[in-house]
């Protein structure tokens, strides 16, 4: 393991062999639908609370990751997951129901990154050789913890952006495993990609100053205008070097800023067209009503498992930076008239 600055080199070359997405019925009506594992009919999933279904979501996709990946529970070192919800209370609980050792990690809704990247280096390091990491969000918990209970439905303003139902995990392995075959959209067979984590680069916690909870987007762009810079100037590449640079979800208004600020930083306009995209703006249709896009833990989380993980072992995609982003408020600051904290922590995925 080599550290330059805000970026950390994986020698040792950890793998994702394992992921799962799961998502509810509002995602799987969006343009992203083929891409997840699963997709709910019902957001309570058979649950008698919002957050009893939450926890639940989380539990089948790491189950099935590691399903997936061929590693039973007694294989894993530990779980590395976070949540929006107090104690980390889908995470937790979820532990609690696998029985496998457990860090909880909180970044608001940069945690899939987060989880990511810190699994990432527990394995490059040694430490242990499988570990199972991921996120989960849920809009009906979320609106009842930060904002309004649905039951009161209060008005949501234009730059809003909808907390996204779903859950994705991951299974970092200090070993690849052979992924066997896939037919192409022509009936060819090829053999699916190895997908290795590169690098990652710890994010720092940026304030811009925003202190309205609408505006999401707007106080987590420039957290990851920040580490993307970073990035690139600790690894010495430009933005050409990826195939896709996704953030988490900064929706359509951090989008645009975003955008905005990398021009003002000397990256062209055209290859941020070409490459840069966000996981918030992607989920949806702007069709469904959800305003500015999508936000929560799982919408990365559902994204990275699902759409980058499958684009990877087919090899349609080779080289990705993946970076989450979170706004770092609680459910009283805004009330004590803080301003919101945003950070974004990137991770670079290689398909071998």
């Amino acid at each position: 393991m080599a550290r330059k600055k805000q970026t950390i080199i994986f020698g040792n070359k950890p793998y994702i062999i394992g992921s799962y997405s799961l998502v509810g019925k509002k995602e799987s009506d969006g343009p992203m639908k083929k891409w997840f594992d699963e997709c709910l009919e019902d957001d309570t999933y058979g649950e008698k609370t919002w957050e009893k279904s939450e926890s639940k979501m989380l539990k089948t996709a790491m189950s099935e990751a590691m399903r997936r990946a061929g590693k039973n529970k007694d294989e894993i070192g530990v779980v590395l997951s976070g949540d929006l919800l107090n104690q980390l209370m889908s995470s937790s609980f979820t532990a609690r129901d696998l029985h496998i050792p457990f860090l909880g990690m909180y970044g608001a809704c940069s945690t899939m990154a987060e989880s990511l990247l810190l699994g990432a280096v527990l394995v490059d390091g040694r430490y242990s050789d499988d570990i199972v990491i991921g996120a989960s969000s849920h809009y009906c918990t979320a609106e009842r913890q930060f904002r309004m209970p649905l039951e009161h439905g209060n008005q949501r303003p234009p730059s809003a952006q909808w907390t996204v139902t779903g859950s994705g995990a991951m299974l970092i392995s200090s070993k690849s495993r052979d992924g066997g075959f896939r037919a192409d959209d022509k009936g060819s067979w090829n053999r699916l990609k190895h997908i290795r984590v590169e690098c990652g680069t710890i994010g720092k916690v940026i304030d811009a100053g925003i202190r309205d909870a609408n505006q999401m987007g707007s106080a987590m762009a420039p957290a990851a205008v920040d580490t993307l810079l970073n990035h690139l100037e600790d690894t010495g590449r430009d933005l050409d070097y990826y195939d896709v640079v996704l953030t988490g979800d900064l929706g359509y208004i951090g989008k645009d800023i975003m955008k905005d600020l990398l021009i003002d930083a000397g990256i062209s306009k055209n290859m941020l067209d070409e490459r840069y995209d966000d996981c918030g703006c992607m989920i949806y249709d702007l069709q469904q009503d959800i305003h500015s896009g999508g936000s929560g833990c799982g919408c990365s989380a559902s994204i990275f498992a699902g759409y980058i993980y499958k684009k990877m072992t087919t090899g349609e995609l080779k080289k990705v930076l993946i970076m989450s982003t979170g706004a770092l408020l609680s459910t009283i600051s805004p009330f004590q008239g803080e301003s919101i904290p945003g950070i974004a922590h990137a991770v670079s995925l290689v398909a071998e």
